[in-house]
């Protein structure tokens, strides 16, 4: 995993199919989260990252981009990958283990989420605002 930070910015590759990713993402914006919010707010910003980070390397064969940024308004974090099916939340069964909760932790848990269309791929993105902070 190639890795870039800054002290409001943190951009990483995440390669092809490596779920140990998902644990050294949350690792990555806690600590780049250290001066931002409460401890509480850092943790739903570490989870969400984990389950985009997730479904990007599990629901695609190719590797990922995980950028998360601190501004004045507050955390945006997305994840691109290049696969341009379009994720869609749905409603886990409780008949299915762990499946098919991700997108609907970070519907109900993000501020703001969505789907940004690339020429190839796309990128999915929460926003948590620093007002919550």
């Amino acid at each position: 995993m190639k890795s870039q930070a800054s002290a409001d910015r943190l951009r990483r590759t995440l390669g092809r199919a490596d779920l140990r990713a998902v644990r050294e993402s949350r690792k990555a914006v806690r600590e780049l989260l250290t001066h931002w919010g409460t401890p509480e707010r850092s943790a739903v910003a570490e989870l969400l990252t984990s389950e985009l980070v997730t479904n990007a390397l599990v629901h695609t064969d190719d590797e990922a981009v995980l950028t998360a940024t601190v501004g004045p308004r507050g955390l945006r974090v997305e994840v691109r990958d290049f696969v341009s099916r379009e994720p869609r939340p749905r409603r886990p069964r409780t008949d299915d283990g762990t499946h098919g909760r991700g997108l609907a932790l970070v519907e109900s848990l993000a501020d703001e989420w969505g789907v940004s269309k690339h020429e190839v791929g796309k990128s999915v993105w929460f926003e948590l605002g620093a007002d919550a902070a």
